[in-house]
């Protein structure tokens, strides 16, 4: 498996599951109604329109969709070191990364 695989596969097991890392959410989404809320974090988990335009390194690190009544929503993986303090050094290896995945309003972007 390639580090480019293990970074996706990673990547996948945060986005659909919440586990694994930290999960946030800008106060625009946090402020939509819980029903939305909830449709957006159904569509996050369930993302796979991965394409060369939104994901030319292969790692399933952002996407992209518009949701009924509140325009384009974002989301967004990023690697930290263990204390989230810095980038990590090797965002292949869980052992020296902490990944945070961002659900935002692309207003917010």
């Amino acid at each position: 498996m390639t580090d480019i695989d293990k970074i996706a596969k990673a990547n996948d097991l945060l986005r659909q599951t919440f586990l694994t890392g930290k999960v946030v959410m800008t106060a625009g989404v946090h402020s939509l109604p819980d029903d939305t809320r909830e449709e957006i974090i159904t569509k996050v988990r369930g993302f796979g329109a991965f394409t060369e335009d939104n994901d030319p390194y292969g790692e399933h690190d952002f996407g992209a969709f518009d949701q009924d009544g509140v325009g384009k929503v974002f989301w967004k993986i990023d690697y930290y070191d263990p204390t989230l303090t810095k980038g990590s050094e090797d965002p292949a290896d869980p052992k020296q990364t902490r990944r945070v995945l961002t659900i935002l309003l692309a207003e917010e972007y």
